[in-house]
């Protein structure tokens, strides 16, 4: 679940701008002055939509299937969110884990001066990224 896609309704605002609202998540809206700024304030609100749908371990719908929609005289516009660039930009706190490694493998690590923290980190990044 890193990239996901949700449509979204785009609407002239009568004040000038768009406001944006999204089938699949009813709390969500936002606006934009233009439509470079309505489209990126639409991922930010879609973002948050989905981040505080998954803290409070609410279900996270499927897309709306957008030849069933009702765009009520707005325009379709899918958006796409990266939930791995989120949190990479609002969770790099770190975090302290306990792990068991066989004791020859600290000692020659240790002796090389290996940075454990570091070499955890990278190898993740690694693992994850594949994984995409």
């Amino acid at each position: 679940m890193n990239k996901l896609f949700y449509p979204a309704v785009f609407h002239k605002a009568e004040e000038g701008g768009f406001w944006v609202s999204f089938p699949d998540f009813p709390e969500c809206f936002t606006e934009g002055d233009d439509i470079t700024q309505a489209y990126e304030m639409a991922v930010e609100a879609l973002g948050l939509a989905l981040v505080n749908r998954k803290e409070e371990k609410e279900e996270i719908p499927a897309p709306a299937e957008i030849d069933k929609l009702d765009l009520e005289d707005g325009t379709l516009v899918i958006v796409e969110f990266d939930m791995l660039e989120y949190q990479k930009r609002h969770n790099s706190r770190a975090v302290k884990k306990t792990l068991s490694i066989p004791a020859w493998l600290n000692e020659e690590a240790t002796a090389m001066g290996v940075n454990f923290s570091q070499v955890l980190r990278e190898a993740l990044m690694s693992k994850v990224n594949a994984g995409k």
